[in-house]
């Protein structure tokens, strides 16, 4: 089998996310994907099936499989365009949430994903505990989001993730705005056994539509401020967050099993 190894939302190695990608011609059982990931050990491993026009794509973190996750849908889209159907301009994914579409832009790859609705919840001390600063607002999505005035803070938290573990949301999403773009932010996930998502495309399904509206403008710039770091181009229509990022070839190889 063969697995190509992405470096997502950056244009050189060592940046941007890791995902492991598998494209099969049938599916192997859910215990040896996740025997794969864990092996892996990234905060995702994809793998893609081809079911007629459409391929459908499965995403796996060390804790289990999961409905949305944005740098390895761009990571598989990389793989496809770049070694499966080279003349093609778009490919459509079957998901857990759905069908998604990654569209070719250029030198930037586009995918089309749903925006999370946002619930306003109370800031509370258990946050402030968990995160080590204590949060301007929260909201609550699949991930808990948290809102901070300055970008210095986002940068240089050290967060609990033992009390994360113990707040609402999937992951947890904090982000300010930015000086060199319109947000940055941070993302944390050890209810999945990831410590810290270097760049989390699903947590933009929470991050864009809330800067979109506090910003009142439809295209945002976002940066991941992990130590690899990310960059995310993205635009709000309507309920639908379009993200655009480039991508990285780290390695290609035969697993065996």
């Amino acid at each position: 089998m063969k697995q190509y190894v992405i470096d997502a939302f950056t244009d050189k190695v060592f940046h941007g996310n890791q995902a492991a990608i598998c494209v099969m011609e049938k599916w192997i059982s859910k215990e040896l994907m996740m025997d794969i990931t864990r092996e892996n050990n990234f905060s995702e491993t994809a793998f893609a099936v081809k079911e007629g026009e459409k391929y459908h794509l499965r995403w796996f973190t060390p804790g289990g499989e999961i409905d949305l996750c944005g740098h390895a849908t761009l990571a598989c889209a990389y793989v496809l365009f770049n070694f499966y159907v080279p003349c093609e301009k778009k490919v459509v994914f079957t998901t857990l949430s759905g069908d998604l579409t990654v569209t070719k832009k250029e030198d930037l790859l586009e995918m089309e994903f749903p925006a999370y609705e946002l619930k306003k919840v109370k800031v509370t001390e258990e946050m402030a505990q968990a995160i080590g600063a204590m949060p301007k607002e929260a909201y609550l999505g699949r991930d808990l989001l948290c809102i901070f005035d300055d970008e210095s803070i986002v940068r240089n938290l050290s967060p609990d993730m033992e009390k994360i573990v113990e707040l609402e949301g999937l992951l947890l999403q904090v982000t300010a705005p930015g000086k060199d773009t319109d947000c940055v932010s941070r993302s944390f996930a050890p209810k999945l056994n990831v410590v810290e998502d270097p760049v989390c495309g699903s947590g933009h399904c929470h991050i864009v539509p809330y800067w979109s509206n506090r910003l009142g403008k439809k295209e945002i710039v976002a940066y991941q401020a992990s130590k690899r770091g990310g960059t995310l181009y993205c635009r709000m229509a309507e309920n639908k967050v379009f993200m655009a990022g480039k991508a990285a070839l780290f390695s290609v190889c035969d697993l065996m099993v």
